[in-house]
């Protein structure tokens, strides 16, 4: 089973950006970012297909962007204009196996 190991997050002045990386164990497909806050269910961010096709949730827009780079088997999610209801723990998941990295954290606060 393909491994999934998350990096990038950290703590983040609001208005801040922050790039998250998703780096695979081997070959990946269809992709999702995920982030769960304290208290909260774990809600679907943004994703992106094995073609580069992309959906972002409506309170992402214009703010965050999903990527790839498919020699290196990763995935970003470049975060802009970073917003105090942000702070969640960060996962990605690959959505043809449904495994998930650890997550990172992302913290947004002055």
């Amino acid at each position: 089973q393909v491994q999934l190991v998350e990096s990038g997050g950290g703590l983040v002045q609001p208005g801040g950006s922050l790039r998250l990386s998703c780096a695979a164990s081997g070959s990946i497909f269809d992709m999702a970012w995920y982030r769960q806050a304290p208290g909260t269910q774990r809600e679907l961010v943004a994703s992106i297909t094995s073609a580069g096709s992309t959906f972002h949730r409506d309170f992402v827009k214009g703010r965050f962007s999903i990527s790839r780079d498919h020699a290196k088997n990763t995935v970003y999610l470049q975060m802009n204009n970073l917003k105090p209801e942000d702070t969640a723990v960060y996962y990605c998941r690959d959505i043809t196996t449904l495994s998930w990295g650890q997550g990172t954290q992302v913290t947004v606060s002055s």
